[in-house]
């Protein structure tokens, strides 16, 4: 079967150093050629002068020297190319191609500069920023992540007391003269001028296709997850409401650390060369975080929860997290985000890599196992239930569906909000109303 570092072709063709092109600028690999598509031989007429041919043909166009050997199976030749991993760039008649697979993509734009900067050691986000200076930087970020860094004890007191310039260039995010885009998203207070996507944005969904209301969060990335967590347990996190007593309870359906962990995640290791903002959808029975990110070709869900060293997408990021305390160098976020949810007693979260290892979704269940002992009347509880079914519904409309009068429904609905049962969003006319999750005995 053909996988990341094997192909096999039934002929040569005009593709097939494109192909060994790839190899060289991926993993390396093996390009046999005389064999169909289940990699059986099927022989080939001109064998020796593409053994003779071959190896010119690619030095010349490629600058490199595979291994090339003629070889038989059951009398019957093939050839078979083994092509190392290169340390440089490799380019067929000026244009990139890389392996990924059992693809092969031609690389052009931010995805070429990316793959040219990872293979002479760089990074994207250490990638210097004309025509931006230290001064134009966030003094409210920097405050936020000195705040962060003394309480977490990631840098003392007498380290903190310099210039917010003097900082960016502790954190080592001076390329030169220049700043690094690293020094750009966590510390600008606008960094989408720069780089599209660089925001979250939440939604309430009651159904996949039927978005009720939504967020968007933006500025520094230093000060995003706080806002992040503050807008969705606020806000989106309907709590749970029961009663003992007198006392009233509200039991999120996401531990807060978990969460936490799960949107700083994203927002270090997200592949900010993608356009699309991470994306939080919240549902009624569920949670899910989307971040376009950049695994390793064949990565699996098995292999991101195994217990491993921390290896960055954003270096330059971590590092900056990192000094503030908000994060680990160690790549225990995940199994941060798995522990805690389950040491309050919430469902396991879920982790899917889709689409070619360029994105993750978390997905956080809400525990439906809690039974909820609530003192409401009937009329009352019709109300929210008619509000889940419709957040759109108006006071005439529930009037006329339970035969209530509409000032009996406004004085029931201002019970309800002040029980923190129900909560209105937007205008009178174009909002919506959000119930909270309520199991009636």
């Amino acid at each position: 079967m053909e996988h990341q570092q094997i192909d096999w072709k039934s002929k040569r063709d005009k593709e097939l150093l494109k192909w060994i092109c790839g190899f060289a600028n991926a993993q390396g690999g093996r390009l046999e050629i005389g064999k169909n598509n289940n990699g059986k031989v099927i022989g080939l007429d001109n064998a020796q002068k593409m053994l003779d041919d071959l190896p010119n043909t690619i030095k010349s166009t490629m600058g490199i020297i595979p291994e090339i050997n003629l070889l038989f199976e059951n009398n019957l030749p093939f050839i078979a190319i083994d092509v190392m991993q290169y340390p440089n760039p490799i380019s067929y008649r000026g244009k990139y191609y890389f392996r990924s697979g059992s693809t092969l993509q031609e690389l052009t734009g931010i995805a070429l500069d990316e793959f040219v900067m990872r293979k002479y050691g760089r990074t994207w986000d250490s990638a210097p920023v004309p025509h931006v200076n230290a001064p134009d930087l966030d003094i409210v970020a920097f405050r936020d992540f000195r705040k962060k860094a003394l309480a977490r004890n990631r840098l003392a007191a007498e380290d903190l007391e310099i210039t917010d310039e003097q900082l960016v260039d502790t954190l080592k995010l001076f390329d030169g003269k220049y700043l690094k885009r690293a020094a750009i998203l966590c510390f600008h207070d606008d960094p989408e001028k720069w780089v599209t996507g660089a925001y979250v944005k939440i939604g309430y969904f009651k159904t996949d296709d039927d978005l009720v209301f939504q967020d968007e969060i933006n500025g520094p990335l230093i000060t995003m997850p706080d806002k992040v967590v503050d807008m969705l347990f606020d806000k989106y996190f309907k709590g749970i409401i029961s009663y003992q007593g007198l006392q009233r309870i509200e039991t999120y359906p996401v531990n807060r650390d978990a969460m936490r962990e799960a949107v700083l995640n994203a927002i270090v290791h997200k592949d900010y060369t993608s356009d699309n903002p991470i994306q939080i959808r919240v549902y009624d029975d569920k949670i899910t975080i989307f971040n376009s990110s950049s695994f390793p070709t064949n990565w699996t869900v098995e292999k991101l929860l195994a217990t491993r060293t921390s290896t960055p997408h954003n270096p330059e990021i971590a590092r900056v997290f990192f000094r503030s305390g908000m994060t680990e160098a160690w790549g225990r976020g995940i199994e941060k985000i798995i522990n805690s949810n389950i040491s309050a007693g919430k469902p396991k979260p879920e982790f899917e890599i889709l689409g070619e290892g360029s994105g993750l979704r978390v997905i956080f269940y809400s525990d439906a196992n809690i039974t909820i002992n609530i003192t409401i009347n009937e009329t009352q509880k019709q109300i929210i239930r008619f509000m889940k079914e419709n957040p759109k519904i108006t006071i005439k409309a529930l009037s006329e569906k339970t035969r209530i009068s509409e000032r009996n429904i406004k004085s029931n609905i201002k019970t309800l909000k002040d029980e923190g049962l129900i909560d209105r969003i937007g205008a009178n006319k174009n909002g919506s109303w959000v119930a909270k999750t309520v199991v009636f005995d």
